[in-house]
C-alpha cells in the first residue's frame, strides 16, 4: 500500500485531504503542552524579527506583524510539515523590496499595496503549482543559483543595515553599490549613539547565542534595548513646518520636495483617470480609435513625468539627510526654529541635541534627533480587504513573481526536508505549495506581504519540542495579542537593533565553502554559482534579475553538457572489461571498433553522436565492425533514430558494420518502432559487449588478431 503523506497514521477520505491538519487529532495533553511551549518560544523570536524583516521589504515595520499573524497559521494547518515555521524572512523581504522599489516610494501606502499585490499572485502561482501537482519545476532554480543568490543576497542585506548601525542616511537608486559609496562618505557623520546601540545588540546576541543557546536571545535583547531607548531618550521626532527651517539651503530643497511630491500625487491622479476611461472603454468592447492611442499615450508620458519627478526627490532627500540641524527654541507663534548646526551657536538648543530631515510630507518635516526608533504601531487587528487588482501592475510583478515563487518555496521545501531527517515524516513538495499558497493568499487579505518557511525558526521550533503544526497556530495566537495589547511597548525600540536583528539572522548565510564545493562537484555549476553571485551583486538592488540571469545560464550549462556527452573508444582491460582507452592505456582492435556513448540521442546532440562515429571508424580504418556500447542511452527521439538510420547506411557504404550492445527497453522500443531493427539487421543487436564481440570475431579463423581485444571468455549468444 502506498504510505500516505501525512503522519504514520492518517485519516482517510476527501475530508482528509481538503483539511489535513485533522491529522494532528486527537492531541493528548504532552502533545498540547509541547506545542504551546515550542509555539510560544518561536512568536518571542517572530514578533522582532518580523519588525526587522518589514523594513527589508521597504515597508513600516507593523506590517512585518500582519506577515506574522494569518500566514503562519494557515501554512501549518494546509502544509505538510510539522515543525516548518512560515513567516517574514529575509531572503522573500529583500526580493519584494527591490522588486518594488522602482515602483513606489520606500514606506509609502502605495508600496504597502504593491507588496499586498505580489503577496496575492505569489499565493496564486503556488497553489496553481501544487494542485497541479507541478512542485518539481522549482527545480529549474538548481542549488549552485540558490547558492550563488543566497551568499550575494546575504552580503547585499549587511551593507544595506550598515547606514541604520552608523545613523546616517542611505539612498535608494538603481546602483545599489552607489549608495553604500554614499553611506561611506558619511562614516565622519556616525551618530555615535545608534553605533553603540546596534554594535552592543550585535555583541550580546552572539554571547547569548553561544553561551546559552536556549534563551530568546533576540527577544532579551530587543528588551533591553528597548527599555534603555525609553529611559534614555534616544529617540526624539518632532514635526514641523517647512518655514521653521530658516537655514535657506535647508528651507528651498525642502519646499522642492514638497511641492514636487504634490505634483507626482497630481500626475498620480491623473494616470488613473486615463486609466479608468481605457478601462470604460474595454469594457465597451471598443478600442476607442484614435482617443484610445492617445490615452495609451498621455500615460505613458505622465509615467515618464513621475519617473523623472521621483528621481529628482531622491536626489533633494539624500541632499536634505546630509544637514545636520540644530533647534534655537522660540517663543511665541514662531516656535522652534533650525538652523544648521555650528559648534558653539548662542541659540542652540540647549541639549545641544543635533536633529536630521526624516521626512516631508503636505508642508511639513518629520526631523529626528537622536537614533531612529520604531514609532507607531497601529493598535489592533489588520484590516480585511481584497487586494487591489491593477493588470498592468500585475504584467509589471509577473516575471519577479515566478522568482519569488522559486526561491520561497524552494527554501520552505529544503527546510522542511531538513526537518524530516530528524523527525522521520513525510514531506509532500505539492501539499507545502497548496499550504505556502493559502498563507500567502489569505494573508494578503489581512495586509501581508510574500511569506515563506524560515531556517532560524523552524530551527527554534523543532528543538523546543514542537509535535504537530498546531505550535505556529500558538504562535499565531501570541501575535494576535501582540496586535492587540502590547503594539505601544514597541514604540522606543531602536532601528539601529532591528538592523543588528537582521544582520545577526543572515550572517550565517555567507557560505564561502558551499560556492567551492559548487566547483569541485561539477566546473559549470562552479560557473552557474560565481555568475549568479556575481549578476545578483552587479543588478543590485534588482535581484530578480541576478536570479534570472543564474537559472538561465545554470540550464544553458546543462544543454550543452547534454549535446555534447561523453564519448569512449573502449579497449580491454586486464580485469576483462571494457574501459576508456585512453584513459587507461589500453590496446583497442583493428577488426572492430568499441565506442560508448554515455548520453541521451536526441536532437541535440545527434550531429555529434555522429562527429563522434566516424572520428572512431577513421582512426581504425581496417576495421570491419562499429560496436555502439549502449548502456548509458536513456532515451532516442525521432531525430536520433534518424541520425543511426543514416548512420547505418554510410557506414554500409564503406564497408563497415553497425552493431549495438546493451540497449535498454526504451530505447529498443524505439529501434523496433522505427524499422531501424530491420534496417541494421535483428543479428546486430546483442544484449552485452561481450556477447557482440564474440559474434563479431566469431567469424575470423585467425585468432591472433586482436588477441588482446577479444573477449576473454566466449559470451552468451545474442
Amino acid at each position: 500500500m502506498t504510505p500516505a503523506p501525512f503522519g504514520t497514521d492518517p485519516p482517510r477520505g476527501w475530508w482528509a485531504a481538503a483539511l489535513p491538519f485533522v491529522r494532528w487529532f486527537p492531541m493528548g495533553g504532552a502533545t498540547v503542552r509541547a506545542d504551546l511551549v515550542a509555539g510560544i518560544t518561536v512568536a518571542l523570536v517572530l514578533v522582532p524579527q518580523s519588525l526587522a524583516y518589514a523594513q527589508l521589504a521597504g515597508l513600516p515595520p507593523y506590517y512585518g506583524l500582519y506577515a506574522a499573524f494569518v500566514p503562519v497559521m494557515v501554512a501549518a494547518l494546509w502544509g505538510s510539515s510539522s515543525q516548518l515555521a512560515t513567516g517574514p524572512v529575509a531572503m522573500v523581504s529583500l526580493l519584494t523590496g527591490s522588486v518594488l522599489a522602482p515602483l513606489a516610494a520606500v514606506g509609502s501606502a502605495q508600496l504597502a499595496g504593491l507588496a499586498i499585490l505580489l503577496a496575492l499572485l505569489v499565493g496564486l502561482v503556488e497553489m496553481i503549482l501544487g494542485v497541479c501537482r507541478l512542485g518539481a519545476i522549482v527545480n529549474f532554480l538548481s542549488h549552485p543559483v540558490i547558492v550563488g543568490f543566497t551568499n550575494a543576497a546575504a552580503i547585499i542585506i549587511v551593507l544595506s543595515q550598515a547606514s541604520k548601525l552608523l545613523g546616517v542616511s542611505m539612498g535608494r537608486s538603481e546602483r545599489f553599490f552607489l549608495d553604500v559609496w554614499g553611506v561611506a562618505q558619511q562614516i565622519g557623520d556616525t551618530h555615535v549613539p545608534t553605533l553603540v546601540m546596534g554594535v552592543s545588540a550585535l555583541a550580546l546576541m552572539w554571547l547569548l547565542r553561544r553561551y546559552l543557546p536556549n534563551a530568546p536571545g533576540v527577544l532579551i535583547v530587543v528588551a533591553l534595548a528597548t527599555a534603555a531607548s525609553w529611559y534614555g531618550g534616544f529617540g526624539q521626532t518632532r514635526s514641523e513646518p517647512i518655514d521653521r527651517l530658516v537655514a535657506p539651503d535647508v528651507r528651498t530643497i525642502a519646499l522642492e520636495f514638497d511641492r514636487e511630491e504634490a505634483r507626482v500625487s497630481g500626475l498620480r491622479k491623473q494616470i488613473d483617470g486615463r486609466l479608468a476611461e481605457l478601462k470604460a472603454l474595454e469594457r465597451a468592447r471598443a478600442d476607442g480609435g484614435q482617443h484610445g492611442i492617445a490615452l495609451r499615450y498621455q500615460v505613458e508620458l505622465l509615467r515618464l513625468e513621475v519617473k523623472d519627478a521621483e528621481r529628482e526627490n531622491r536626489i533633494r532627500q539624500r541632499a536634505l539627510r546630509n544637514f545636520v540641524l540644530a533647534r534655537a527654541p522660540g517663543a511665541g507663534p514662531a516656535g522652534d526654529r533650525y538652523d544648521v548646526w555650528r559648534e558653539g551657536a548662542k541659540d542652540a538648543d540647549p541639549d545641544s541635541r543635533r536633529w536630521r530631515v526624516s521626512g516631508i510630507s503636505n508642508g511639513r518635516v518629520k526631523l529626528v534627533g537622536g537614533g531612529e526608533v520604531v514609532g507607531e504601531i497601529p493598535r489592533g487587528l489588520p484590516r480585511v480587504a481584497l487586494p487591489k487588482i491593477d493588470w498592468e501592475t500585475v504584467q509589471l510583478l509577473w516575471a519577479s513573481t515566478l522568482v519569488i515563487t522559486m526561491v520561497g518555496f524552494m527554501e520552505a521545501v529544503s527546510i522542511g526536508k531538513a526537518m524530516a531527517v530528524r523527525t522521520g515524516e513525510r514531506i509532500d513538495p505539492n501539499r507545502e505549495l497548496i499550504g505556502q499558497g493559502l498563507a500567502n493568499i489569505l494573508g494578503s487579505f489581512t495586509q501581508s506581504y510574500p511569506v515563506s518557511g524560515s531556517f532560524s525558526r523552524s530551527a527554534v521550533n523543532l528543538s523546543a519540542g514542537a509535535r504537530t503544526g498546531m505550535a505556529s497556530v500558538f504562535t499565531g495566537m501570541i501575535v494576535l495579542l501582540t496586535l492587540l495589547f502590547l503594539t505601544p511597548l514597541l514604540y522606543h525600540m531602536p532601528q539601529a537593533v532591528l538592523s543588528a536583528v537582521i544582520v545577526m539572522a543572515v550572517g550565517g548565510l555567507v557560505n564561502a565553502a558551499a560556492m567551492k564545493h559548487a566547483w569541485q562537484a561539477q566546473k559549470h555549476d562552479g560557473i552557474a554559482a560565481w555568475v549568479t553571485f556575481l549578476a545578483t551583486l552587479g543588478f543590485a538592488p534588482h535581484l530578480d534579475t541576478g536570479v534570472l540571469v543564474g537559472a538561465g545560464v545554470a540550464i544553458v550549462l546543462y544543454l550543452y553538457r547534454r549535446m555534447k556527452p561523453r564519448v569512449a573508444i573502449l579497449g580491454r582491460h586486464p580485469d576483462g572489461t571494457l574501459r576508456d582507452a585512453r584513459l587507461h592505456g589500453l590496446p583497442t582492435g583493428e577488426h572492430a571498433t568499441a565506442v560508448r556513448f554515455d548520453g541521451s540521442l536526441y536532437f541535440a546532440n545527434v550531429s555529434y553522436f555522429e562527429d563522434a562515429i566516424l572520428e572512431a571508424v577513421a582512426q581504425a580504418p581496417r576495421a570491419k565492425h562499429l560496436l555502439v556500447v549502449g548502456d548509458g542511452i536513456n532515451e532516442v527521439d525521432a531525430s536520433g533514430a534518424e541520425a543511426i538510420r543514416h548512420l547505418s547506411r554510410r557506414l554500409r557504404e564503406t564497408g563497415v558494420t553497425l552493431v549495438f550492445s546493451g540497449l535498454k527497453h526504451q530505447v529498443v522500443a524505439v529501434v523496433e518502432r522505427t524499422g531501424l531493427s530491420a534496417e541494421i539487421g535483428a543479428e546486430n543487436f546483442f544484449r552485452t559487449e561481450d556477447a557482440a564481440l564474440s559474434a563479431i570475431y566469431g567469424a575470423v579463423a585467425d585468432q591472433s588478431v586482436d588477441a588482446q581485444f577479444r573477449p576473454p571468455h566466449p559470451a552468451a549468444p545474442p
